[in-house]
């Protein structure tokens, strides 16, 4: 999903109490812990989705997968993941039982007809009985703009441009809450690039990007085309049909925003060396891994993942 990946895990890492209050429906006290963090380098950037809980006081994880849409492939890539999580779980804890580990992929897109409540992925033989997994489906873009609201966050407000009923005055209001809940200057342009980035996704085809541009803009003035995804996409949306021009300006914009995550996940701006590796890394990878590692990696792990050999492309 490149960039609505991106964005999506990056602001549901800043609010998982948000995540978990819509996903996990318990009559007992929820608490979360934090993120899961391996120490094994292998596994450590896999384990970006799932997020530790105690329900009713007993340890629970919570594994979330964001998806363009419900596609074959997704059974197969959530029953691959919760191995690489079990894994590092165990050797977190030598002898010590694994949590009870529950799925939710949260759809984005895909057909009209209504998704079933749950999904699963079987590996035993046919005619045994069942061994795999199960997990559930949250298609969010299945939804109405009066039900995510009532999730009770700005969180789960960016997926409105996806819902069934979305229109540009439901969208008006929707940005008009993000602007006066947003805590601080920089949360509120990321919520807006968020919003953005969901509206050009349009499942249902209401085609409402560039009136979401305009009330965006008319709350941030010149902010957007300032912010390197959305300015693209701007760029893109209005030299539709012409070549990309200026490649040496955008991967200095590219570099300029890696070298701000890296100062943001480190509290400092990166060494030479360090900005070397990055844009070594960039070039060779793209900057949308990178950016993935920056805004993914605890400090440590993200400083070994930099002295990492390339692997060719």
């Amino acid at each position: 999903m490149g960039d609505a990946d991106i964005t999506l895990r990056h602001l549901a890492r800043r609010r998982p109490e948000d995540l978990v209050r819509a996903l996990v429906s318990e009559g007992r006290p929820i608490e979360v812990v934090g993120w899961v963090d391996s120490q094994v380098t292998n596994i450590e950037r896999r384990l970006d989705k799932a997020l530790r809980l105690r329900v009713g006081g007993e340890p629970r994880v919570l594994h979330v997968e964001f998806c363009f849409a419900l596609r074959d492939d997704v059974p197969d890539r959530i029953f691959e993941y919760l191995g690489f999580l079990f894994a590092a779980l165990r050797l977190e804890a030598p002898g010590e039982p694994v949590p009870p580990i529950e799925s939710v992929a949260v759809v984005l897109s895909g057909r009209r007809r209504r998704l079933p409540a749950t999904a699963e992925r079987r590996t035993a033989w046919p005619g045994r009985p069942f061994s795999g997994t199960h997990f559930r489906v949250d298609a969010v873009y299945q939804r109405t703009v009066g039900e995510l609201r009532a999730r009770g966050s700005v969180l789960w407000l960016l997926f409105a441009p996806l819902a069934r009923d979305a229109t540009a005055a439901a969208l008006r209001g929707v940005v008009a809450e993000i602007d006066a809940r947003a805590a601080s200057a920089e949360e509120r342009a990321e919520l807006y690039t968020a919003l953005l980035v969901m509206a050009t996704l349009d499942p249902w085809g209401h085609t409402l990007w560039k009136e979401l541009v305009t009330m965006v803009e008319d709350k941030e003035e010149g902010l957007l085309r300032r912010t390197p995804i959305i300015g693209e996409m701007i760029i893109e949306a209005e030299r539709r049909g012409e070549q990309r021009g200026e490649q040496r300006g955008e991967q200095k914009a590219i570099a300029e925003l890696l070298g701000r995550l890296f100062a943001r996940r480190l509290g400092r701006r990166p060494t030479p060396d360090e900005e070397r590796m990055i844009v070594e890394r960039a070039r060779a990878s793209g900057p949308g891994e990178v950016e993935d590692a920056l805004l993914d990696l605890e400090s440590e792990a993200l400083l070994r993942w930099l002295t990492e050999p390339i692997r060719p492309s």
